[in-house]
Formats: structure tokens, C-alpha cells, sequence
């Protein structure tokens, strides 16, 4: 992909503000942008009327946008969250439709293709990230726009069963054929989307397993995301936490955003287990669980958080004695530097969400560990993560008291076996990192892109044209008052 110009599009953009500090996809996509002299749109963050603008120009560009409120309220704290969120975790009890939240939907993706298309040159390779922006590629399809197209969903992709729950599932998965590739977190995601297309949208798949959908072949991928193992490394060694961790013997932390998917109240259970039924702990352990606010306008979000207060409180009242408190519960933002530091001088790092397209704060805490005196990572089998980290202790988050039998065995885990284990997460870490997710990822694009073409050189006259959707056109679906 060196001929071509990188141009990434996502719901936010890194701030030029904490570039040293960045981390997570900023990391990974920053050394293609400066290379390639690319261009990064996205959402500025700021709730205003507002025109697209070019906020940074070197190394790369960055182009930004505001939302209005109503933009805001319909299209990310609606649509994106209320409804593709819990879907795509498999929550149907939380996913709330709403017919106009899906119009504004549709109506944001229109307005990024717009601010996008009078940016774009003639060469540029296109890579859309996440489910704010599914449509992106069938507007800029429909515009012309011939370019090399890929989308990168961070988050997981259900059952078919669940995602036939969602009233417009025809229109909106049906215009992911408009990429040359999507890439998913794992083989599993990647069988859920490919069996959907099969079932659901009447595609074919072609002997290379890439799929034919609406007369337009996609091919569908799994390309786990990583981290840069040995930077992180470095920030964990460069933080003196002596004085927070001669606080306890042992501690355990837990770091998320607020969020229902992560699992939180039963994590808190099965350490209010553990102190229950190995009383040998009181006195000697703290657990330090970190959470994020996030969507703090979201009613589920706050019942969440309330939840989790109510619940750390009566552990501490509980267990705790005049000169120890078993359990820390900060809903607080912390800086990559400070966490990287609390993985390093922490026994058991435990990462149990519900479900979770992949989870890289599993693979921050390895990487922040000591070889000589390493932790141990206890890791949901319902993270992406568990794919390919089969060194951590792999647990059920439902189940507390397996849960808190994991923590037991790390807690007593010989430094033979950590060490064993560690370097077995640390090798899988360090050859797949965030560099490699990249080089592949647009690799393959490259290689899409042109057995596209190819396909459609060749089609008949009968076939769909690249550029039309016409099938299945983007719009808004119709309210009441529009009948």
C-alpha cells in the first residue's frame, strides 16, 4: 500500500494536545498517516454548529467535525449507543429502536462522506473504523468513489439470531458490500458476519471464502488487534509506584470504561466471594477496580454506576477493619502512564467482561509486568483477547465462584509457572502487535481491492454497478408523520 495516501475515518480523532500520551488505534495508524503524508477525519468531540475544519496539518492532516445536539442525541448517544452497542454484545434486552435516531444516523455518516469527499485524491487508500460509521462506504460508493475501501469493526459481531433482532438489518449490514474488506477481531466474529450475509442477504460465498453479496464481492477477516508491547513496557518501567504498592502485600486491579458489557457487579461478587470463603486474604489483599466514566447521559450507564457504588460500599463495610479496606472503587479517568505503573505492582490482573470484541487492557498488563516477578492475567472467555492468550487463567464471568477460584490459584501461583506463563502471553503479544494488525490489515485491502475490480470487470451488464446501491439505496426509513 505505499503508493497510496492513508486516509483513516473514525467517530473521534487522537487530540494533537496528548499526542506523547496517545495510545490504542492512534498508535497504530500514526506511523502510516506521517508516512504516507494521510488525512484523519473525525469528530472533534465538541457538541456545536460547526463546519468541517482542518484542525492539524503536519505530520499528517487531521480534518474535524461538530455535532450538533441533536446530532449527538440522535446519531451517537441513539443509534450508536442505544441501539449498535448492546446488539452487537448481544444485549437485546438493552437495545432501544428508534426509527428518527436511525434517520440522524444515517443523516452524520452523509455528513462525514461530505466533509470527506472534496479531501480525497485520486490514489488514496480509505479505512473506516467501527460501527458509527457502517454506512460510510456505500455514501461514498454512491458518490463515485473508486478508491480502495476497508472498515475495521473493534467490537464483536453476534449471532445471526441477534442480529436479525435489529428492524433495519437489510439496509444497514446489506451496505457493508461497499468495502472491498471488512476486518474483524476474531475467527468467531468472522463466521457470525459471513454466516448472516449467507443466510439473511442471499450471498454466495466464492471458492477463495471471500463472499458475493448484492453482486459485489466483499471478503470478510479476522485481524486481532494488538499493542505496542515493548513501548508500553518502557512507560510501566519509568513509573515509581513503590509507595502505592507497599500499601498491601497483593493486589489485584481491574481497569475498564463504566460500561454494562464489562462485567463489573459480578467481578465484584466473586471478590466479595473470595473474601467470604478464604478469610486467609483479609488484611493482605486490595482490590483496585477502575472505571472510567463513560455515556454518563445514557439512563443504563448511570444505573450502572450507582449499582457498582452501592455494591463496592458494602464490601467495604463489610470486610474492612480500622487499618485495611479490601476494595477500591474509583469511577475516575487515569492516564496510560499512571496505569501502566498499577499493572506493574499488581499481582492478578483480572479482565472478565460479559463480552468484548477484544480488550487490550488484557495485553497492556502483560506487557507492564516484571519477567522476573510477573503477575498473572485472568482473562473471560468472552473476550477476543481469549482467542490467543491461552497462557491466561480463562474463566466464565457468571460464574462468581469460579471467578474467585481463579484469583485463589493466582494469588498462590509458584513464580515458576507465572514466569512460564508470562512469557507465553508476552511471545504472542510481541508478534502480533498493533504494527503487525496494520500491515496486514491494509495488505490484504490492497489485495481485495484489486480481485474486486477484477470481479467487476467481468460482471455482465445485468449485474449492480459499483457505484449504485440501488437495490437497497441509504435513506432514511419513514416515520408516521412521513406516511
Amino acid at each position: 500500500m505505499s503508493r497510496h495516501r492513508l486516509v483513516v475515518v473514525s467517530n473521534r480523532v487522537p487530540s494533537p494536545a496528548r499526542e506523547a500520551s496517545a495510545g490504542g488505534l492512534a498508535v497504530g495508524l500514526r506511523e502510516a498517516l506521517e508516512k504516507s503524508g494521510g488525512l484523519w477525519l473525525g469528530w472533534d468531540g465538541r457538541i456545536a454548529q460547526a463546519a468541517a475544519r482542518i484542525a492539524w496539518t503536519t505530520p499528517f492532516t487531521l480534518a474535524t467535525l461538530s455535532l450538533n445536539q441533536a446530532e449527538y442525541e440522535g446519531y451517537y448517544g441513539g443509534f450508536s449507543n442505544r441501539t449498535l452497542w448492546p446488539l452487537m454484545h448481544g444485549r437485546l434486552d438493552m437495545v432501544h429502536f428508534d426509527a428518527e435516531e436511525f434517520a440522524c444516523y444515517l443523516a452524520v455518516n452523509q455528513r462525514f462522506a461530505d466533509a470527506l469527499l472534496p479531501l480525497l485524491e485520486a490514489d488514496d487508500c480509505i479505512w473506516v473504523h467501527d460501527y458509527h460509521l457502517i454506512p460510510l462506504g456505500a455514501l461514498l460508493r454512491q458518490q463515485g468513489v473508486s478508491s480502495p475501501l476497508g472498515l475495521f469493526l473493534h467490537g464483536p459481531v453476534p449471532a445471526p439470531e441477534i442480529l436479525e433482532a435489529l428492524p433495519c438489518y437489510q439496509q444497514l449490514i446489506r451496505s457493508l458490500n461497499a468495502y472491498d474488506l471488512v476486518g474483524l477481531q476474531t475467527e468467531k466474529d468472522v463466521r457470525n458476519l459471513s454466516d448472516f450475509m449467507l443466510r439473511y442477504l442471499g450471498g454466495q460465498r466464492l471458492a477463495d471464502d471471500s463472499l458475493m453479496v448484492g453482486g459485489h464481492r466483499v471478503r470478510i477477516a479476522a485481524f486481532p488487534i494488538g499493542i505496542d508491547p515493548q513501548a508500553f513496557s518502557q512507560l510501566a518501567l519509568s513509573q515509581s509506584m513503590a509507595a502505592v504498592s507497599a500499601r498491601v502485600p497483593l493486589r489485584i486491579i481491574g481497569v475498564e470504561r463504566l460500561d454494562y458489557t464489562k462485567g463489573l457487579p459480578q467481578r465484584l461478587q466473586a471478590f466479595e466471594h473470595l473474601l467470604r470463603h478464604a478469610p486467609r486474604y483479609c488484611g493482605r489483599l486490595e482490590f483496585l477496580q477502575i472505571a472510567a466514566p463513560s455515556r454518563e447521559s445514557v439512563p443504563e450507564y448511570r444505573a450502572l454506576r450507582d449499582e457498582l457504588e452501592a455494591q463496592s460500599g458494602r464490601i467495604n463495610a463489610r470486610y474492612a477493619s480500622l487499618d485495611w479496606i479490601p476494595m477500591r472503587y474509583l469511577n475516575q479517568l487515569f492516564d496510560r502512564e499512571h496505569l501502566a505503573g498499577l499493572y506493574r505492582h499488581s499481582r492478578v490482573g483480572l479482565v472478565t467482561p460479559l463480552r468484548d470484541g477484544m480488550n487490550l487492557v488484557a495485553k497492556e498488563y502483560v506487557a507492564a509486568q516484571d519477567p522476573l516477578d510477573p503477575g498473572v492475567l485472568i482473562l473471560s472467555r468472552f473476550a477476543g483477547a481469549a482467542e490467543r492468550l491461552q497462557g491466561a487463567l480463562i474463566v466464565n464471568p457468571h460464574d462468581v465462584g469460579a471467578v474467585a477460584a481463579a484469583i485463589m490459584r493466582a494469588l498462590d501461583m509458584p513464580l515458576s509457572e507465572r514466569r512460564a506463563r508470562w512469557h507465553q502471553l508476552m511471545l504472542e503479544i510481541e508478534t502480533h502487535d498493533i504494527h503487525d494488525w496494520r500491515h496486514r490489515f491494509l495488505k490484504m485491502l490492497s489485495q481485495a481491492h484489486l480481485e474486486r475490480q477484477q470481479v467487476e470487470s467481468q460482471k455482465d451488464s445485468r449485474c449492480v454497478p459499483l457505484a449504485s446501491l440501488s437495490q437497497h439505496p441509504l435513506r432514511p426509513p419513514m416515520t408516521a408523520s412521513a406516511k
